[in-house]
C-alpha cells in the first residue's frame, strides 16, 4: 500500500510543473550550509553489486544488504553517502527505479544518513547495457563500472531530450524530499572514461552541449537542494583562463562547489582553497587513495577545519573490487593482493580495514563543527 501510495504522490507531483529557481547566489549557497551538519561519508554501491545498475534493478536490489552496511556507516559517524543513478534504470523502468531510490532513503534515514544523488557518469566503460551484469574481472578495480549515458547516447542529440526528461523527472519527484542533500549532475564530466577503454572521440565537445542542458533540467524542478558537479583534474582551478569548456559550466552553473582530490594532503588543501576562492561553500565528492597519498588522517583535519565536505571513495570491499588500484587494469592482481588496500574502509562482514582510521571518521564526526579533535597518542 505505502508503494502505491508513494507512486501515486511522485506521479501527480512529476505531472505539476515547478516553477524554474535560478542558481542560488552565493549568499544562499552559504545561508543553506551553514544549517548543515558536517558532512563525513563515502561514495556507496552494495557490496553485493557491481555497478548502480546492479544496485537498483529489481532482480539485483538488496535492501537487506544496504540495511546492514548503513547501519556500519552510522556506527562510524557517517552523516551522507553519495549513490550513482543511471538513464537505463530510468528508461526501463522509471516507477520501479524512483520506488527504490525512495526505499534506499528510508532506509539511510534510519541511520541518519543523507543522499547525494548523481545523474551521469564519464567513466569507465563506455557502452552501458541494462540488465544481467557481468561478474568482476578478477584482480581488476571497478572492473563492472559503466558511463551515463555513454558513447552511443552522448553523441546522439535525438536522445537529449529524453536525458533531460529523467533529469527532471527525477527531482521533481524528490524536490523537497530532506533526505535528499544535493543533485551532482555530473561525475567527472571532461574525464575520457578510464580503464582499457577506447576514448569517446570528441568527448568533452559534446558533454559541453549537454552539461548545461542537465543542469537547467535540474533546476526547472525548482529543488530545495543544491545542485553540483565536481572538477578533479588540473592545478589551477581558481583561474578561469586555465579551465576548460566543461570545467568553466561546472563552477558557473553548480550551487555549492565540489572537487575530486586523490593526492597528498598539501594538495588537497591548496586545491581546496582555490575551490574557496568563490566564495561558495565546497564539497570534495571523491577522496582517500591509500596508495595515491591521499588518506584520511592527511585529508579529513583539513577539511574539518575548513567545514568543506568530505565523501570517501569506497564503503565496504565488495563486487567492484576498490580494495586494488588502479594500475590493475594493466597488472590485474591475481596473484596475490596489492601491499595495501586502494580505496574501501570495510571487509564484507563489516570489520575495518584499518580500526585507527573508523576511529579517526568517528572523532571527527561527532567533534563540534570546525573543530578538528586532537589525534590520541600513540602507547
Amino acid at each position: 500500500m505505502k508503494a502505491i501510495v508513494f507512486l501515486a504522490a511522485s506521479t501527480m507531483l512529476a505531472a505539476t510543473p515547478a516553477l524554474a529557481r535560478d542558481q542560488w547566489t552565493a549568499a544562499q549557497a552559504n545561508a543553506w550550509h551553514a544549517k548543515q551538519p558536517w558532512q563525513v561519508g563515502a561514495n556507496y554501491t552494495p557490496a553485493t553489486a557491481i555497478n548502480q545498475l546492479e544496485m537498483f534493478q529489481a532482480e539485483t536490489w538488496d535492501p537487506k544488504r544496504i540495511d546492514l552496511e548503513l547501519g556500519w556507516a552510522e556506527a562510524m559517524g557517517m552523516n551522507v553517502m553519495r549513490v550513482n543513478l543511471h538513464h537505463l534504470l530510468w528508461e526501463t523502468d522509471a516507477a520501479g527505479l524512483k520506488r527504490r531510490m525512495d526505499e534506499f532513503m528510508t532506509i539511510a534515514a534510519k541511520h541518519k544518513i543523507k543522499t547525494l544523488w548523481i545523474f551521469f557518469d564519464s567513466c569507465w566503460d563506455p557502452n552501458p547495457v541494462a540488465g544481467p551484469q557481468h561478474p568482476p574481472i578478477p584482480g581488476v578495480h571497478n572492473s563492472g563500472s559503466v558511463q551515463s549515458p555513454g558513447e552511443a547516447r552522448l553523441k546522439d542529440a535525438s536522445q537529449y531530450d529524453k536525458l533531460e526528461a529523467y533529469v527532471k523527472d527525477l527531482v521533481t519527484t524528490f524536490a523537497r524530499d530532506e533526505r535528499v542533500i544535493g543533485w551532482d549532475v555530473w561525475n567527472e564530466p571532461n574525464n575520457g572514461g578510464g580503464g582499457n577503454y577506447k576514448p569517446t572521440v570528441d568527448k568533452k565537445k559534446y558533454v559541453a552541449t549537454l552539461l548545461p542542458r542537465m543542469f537547467a533540467a535540474a533546476r526547472s524542478a525548482d529543488p530545495i537542494q543544491p545542485l553540483t558537479s565536481g572538477v578533479w583534474i588540473g592545478n589551477h582551478w581558481d583561474d578561469q583562463t586555465k579551465l576548460d569548456a566543461v570545467e568553466k559550466i561546472q563552477i558557473a552553473e553548480s550551487d555549492v562547489l565540489s572537487f575530486h582530490d586523490y593526492s597528498w594532503p598539501e594538495k588537497f588543501e591548496a586545491r581546496a582553497r582555490q575551490m574557496l576562492s568563490y566564495g561558495r561553500p565546497v564539497w570534495c565528492t571523491e577522496y582517500m587513495a591509500r596508495g595515491n597519498g591521499s588518506t584520511f588522517e592527511g585529508s579529513l583535519p583539513i577539511a574539518k577545519r575548513l567545514n568543506i565536505a568530505m565523501y570517501n571513495w569506497g564503503f565496504v570491499d565488495g563486487k567492484m573490487q576498490t580494495r586494488l588500484p588502479w594500475d590493475s587494469w594493466k597488472k590485474p592482481y591475481t596473484y596475490e593482493e596489492p601491499t595495501i588496500w586502494f580505496h574501501d574502509i570495510l571487509y564484507l562482514d563489516g570489520r575495518p580495514y584499518r580500526q585507527a582510521e573508523v576511529d579517526l571518521i568517528k572523532r571527527m564526526a561527532t567533534a563540534p563543527k570546525g573543530v578538528v579533535p586532537a589525534t590520541p597518542i600513540a602507547k
